[in-house]
């Protein structure tokens, strides 16, 4: 439904880009949290990227990444992953941490706890998908859960400087940012041996 007004929409309002950027920031995260994890996010994603190309007057094949950034606009998956952790953030009390689950002090304590489920209906849902996107999180902005405002403004920066395009980008971030970190200190390590011998 939400896709076939935005493609009336685009061709009813025409060019009027004012009208546009509403539908951008207003009408397409309503409810997003409900829908932005399921089959038709993909088409609305779609109806975005050409909003957002005829707001700037791009061609069909130029990549939106930059052209997301140079509006301040959040592309769809990163508008889910805004709403749902601002809802984590707003209902802190729905969500168990590991160290509350159990006793052993691990590496992963200060993370919310994801429930074992093998039911896609519920890994996709908001509590088991909020839970797991916030524990991606970079530290500087889980750090700033008590103060909503700034957690929503280091979020939202965050989100348009990284322009994820699907949920399994920011699922990685963190990954790639572990691999990076124990690559320069094995080469520091490899450094430091070399120079002691």
């Amino acid at each position: 439904m939400l896709c076939y007004q935005g493609n009336k929409a685009i061709y009813v309002l025409g060019c009027n880009e004012n009208d546009l950027l509403f539908l951008c920031k207003s009408v397409m995260p309503y409810g997003i949290i409900f829908w932005g994890n399921s089959h038709i996010s993909g088409s609305i994603f779609k109806v975005q990227k050409r909003i957002i190309r005829i707001i700037t007057k791009a061609g069909k094949r130029n990549s939106c990444r930059q052209l997301y950034k140079q509006l301040q606009i959040l592309p769809l998956p990163s508008l889910y992953i805004f709403s749902i952790l601002v809802f984590v953030n707003k209902n802190r009390s729905l969500f168990l941490s590991n160290s509350e689950i159990h006793d052993r002090n691990t590496r992963y304590n200060h993370n919310l706890h994801l429930s074992s489920t093998n039911l896609t209906m519920v890994q996709k849902g908001v509590l088991h998908s909020g839970s797991n996107i916030y524990n991606h999180l970079p530290l500087h902005i889980t750090m700033l859960s008590k103060d909503a405002k700034q957690f929503k403004s280091k979020l939202r920066s965050h989100l348009i400087e990284h322009t994820f395009y699907s949920l399994g980008w920011i699922l990685s971030i963190n990954i790639l940012m572990y691999c990076t970190w124990l690559l320069l200190n094995i080469f520091y390590l490899s450094h430091v041996s070399i120079q002691t011998c």
